[in-house]
């Protein structure tokens, strides 16, 4: 099948096998790696994307399901080289990745949070980012940074 994708402003189009999960597609088509596969079965949150502006785990969508949609990428936050979006900036001020599997899916995940609730409370950050597992950090760190954002609290 043909499909149309748009990934971080720019239009991919390729012909893909119908069962081809978006972050196959993404990964393998596109060659954009800072999206990561880990569980497979949307449990751990590294494979999350913005589809039209909401998150979703690419490993529990198929290519052809985002055909003719917007998908933004973590090589979104930071295009073309330029300077790190205010997330990436505080992840990077409060310490909040370590060997930088999960933190793709983090980053997404919290620009949606942050975008829709620009003024949530800690253990709302806690609850919206509960669907993203880390094995380094303790959460604490990242919690920290998504605050520092919020409160415009970045270097």
């Amino acid at each position: 099948m043909r499909v149309s994708i748009e990934l971080n402003g720019r239009a991919y189009e390729r012909d893909v096998e119908p069962r081809t999960l978006l972050s196959d597609f993404i990964r393998h088509d596109a060659g954009l790696t800072g999206t990561h596969v880990g569980c497979e079965h949307g449990v751990c949150g590294a494979c999350t994307v913005e589809l039209d502006g909401e998150p979703v785990r690419s490993c529990l969508m198929l290519a052809v399901q985002a055909d003719g949609h917007a998908v933004v990428t973590v090589e979104g936050l930071a295009p073309d080289g330029g300077p790190l979006s205010a997330l990436q900036r505080a992840f990077t001020e409060h310490h909040a990745l370590q060997c930088g599997f999960c933190t793709a899916g983090f980053l997404i995940s919290a620009r949606c949070l942050l975008r829709e609730h620009p003024q949530l409370t800690e253990a709302e950050v806690r609850e919206g980012l509960a669907g993203n597992l880390c094995r380094c950090t303790g959460y604490q760190p990242i919690i920290e940074a998504v605050l520092a954002v919020r409160d415009g609290r970045i270097g």
